[in-house]
């Protein structure tokens, strides 16, 4: 086994990426504390090829040093706007069309692996606080809750880690019509 190159890798340049069509999936960061954890989910954003994301709140936005740091120039390549709060985002998706999930630990949220994304159906996932999650104003405006099962002592993960997982989720049930 060899490791691939850069040229291997077959990267798009920012303007390909702009130009590349999207998967219908848009992310809400509510009120994240860390810009750390707003790059990398611009990062995962950008390795998707989702269509934007939605920082609401306090979160902070690009330009930022720390967002800079982690997100390797994904902050340049994924379109982003920004909301006062979260109700403003999930009021602009469903005039799009969106159907809007907390990704939440709640009473009758869905587990992950059994959510029946359709395959092009137009899909908005809420990521919250690092400490106190999504808001509960927010869930009560959501289609439903997403939960990641998780086996150990520790029932919560990092927003950027849970971002991944629940993306790629999205992402793999269509990747099928990907060549």
């Amino acid at each position: 086994m060899e490791k691939l190159s850069m040229e291997a890798l077959n990267r798009k340049s920012v303007e390909e990426f702009k130009r590349s069509e999207k998967t219908s999936v848009i992310v809400v960061l509510e009120n994240i504390r860390s810009a750390y954890n707003v790059g990398s989910v611009f990062r995962t954003a950008d390795a998707f090829l989702l269509e934007s994301i939605y920082l609401t709140g306090y979160t902070c936005k690009p330009p930022h040093k720390e967002i800079r740091k982690t997100a390797l120039g994904a902050e340049d390549t994924v379109d982003w706007k920004h909301f006062n709060n979260a109700g403003e985002a999930i009021e602009h998706l469903r005039w799009q069309g969106y159907k809007v999930y907390a990704v939440e630990q709640v009473n009758n949220s869905l587990s992950l692996e059994k959510v029946p994304f359709a395959e092009n159906e137009k899909v908005a996932v809420i990521l919250g606080n690092e400490v106190s999650g999504v808001e509960l104003e927010t869930i009560q405006q959501c289609d439903g809750c997403i939960e990641i099962p998780q086996l150990g002592m520790k029932h919560s993960l990092n927003i950027a880690t849970a971002a991944g997982v629940v993306l790629w989720e999205i992402v793999r049930t269509r990747m099928k019509n990907i060549s």
